[in-house]
């Protein structure tokens, strides 16, 4: 991930954590997904830069579902995750640590108004009724959950875009692209290290 992208993703935390209510792990998990999903659909670009795995309860961005027991620094500087009592249970929610302040520095206006869309339209959502949204039938996850047949796959963000939308293929060759620059970037880094 480079560091603009890690940037952004811990940015997104912040800004979900300070704008809504009750922002455990699955409500910022979905807030993630929804966001990445949507600015892929719009651009053929995601945000955070996350694959996301079809889980039971929804969409997983399976890298920080490993990090979220023990954050790395940059993120354990910007946020804590703490227990906090709901009827009989304890709900692990993000809280931003004091001082930090959201930087707006690495998105663009589209994906600012993605982030308030969803911040404004969930606000006082909680975890259960947003699953309701991401397991909207005929979705994305529900096309590859099939009933837990898809349990654990990824979830192509082509999936986010329908089959009729004028720049379908625009999109997906934009996303294409994308993906040979990070692999070329990753096989960099990997040839660096071995030099």
């Amino acid at each position: 991930m480079s560091k603009a992208t890690r940037n952004r993703l811990i940015n997104a935390i912040v800004f979900f954590a300070e704008n809504t209510d009750c922002c455990g792990k699955i409500k910022l998990f979905k807030l993630l997904y929804l966001l990445d999903f949507e600015h892929f659909k719009q651009t053929g670009k995601s945000v955070t830069g996350f694959e996301y795995q079809a889980w039971k309860f929804g969409p997983v961005p399976v890298d920080l579902m490993e990090e979220w027991e023990d954050l790395g620094p940059d993120l354990a500087q910007a946020v804590r995750i703490v227990p906090r009592r709901v009827l009989d249970f304890d709900r692990m929610q993000v809280e931003v640590l004091p001082g930090v302040e959201f930087d707006s520095d690495d998105f663009s206006q589209r994906q600012l108004s993605i982030m308030q869309a969803l911040a404004d339209r969930y606000k006082t959502t909680y975890s259960p009724r947003m699953i309701d949204v991401t397991h909207e039938q005929n979705g994305a996850w529900d096309k590859v959950w099939q009933d837990g047949r898809g349990s654990h796959e990824v979830i192509p963000y082509a999936l986010s875009i329908t089959d009729d939308a004028l720049d379908r293929e625009g999109f997906l060759k934009v996303a294409s692209q994308q993906a040979m620059y990070q692999s070329a970037l990753e096989a960099a880094r990997i040839n660096a290290g071995a030099g």
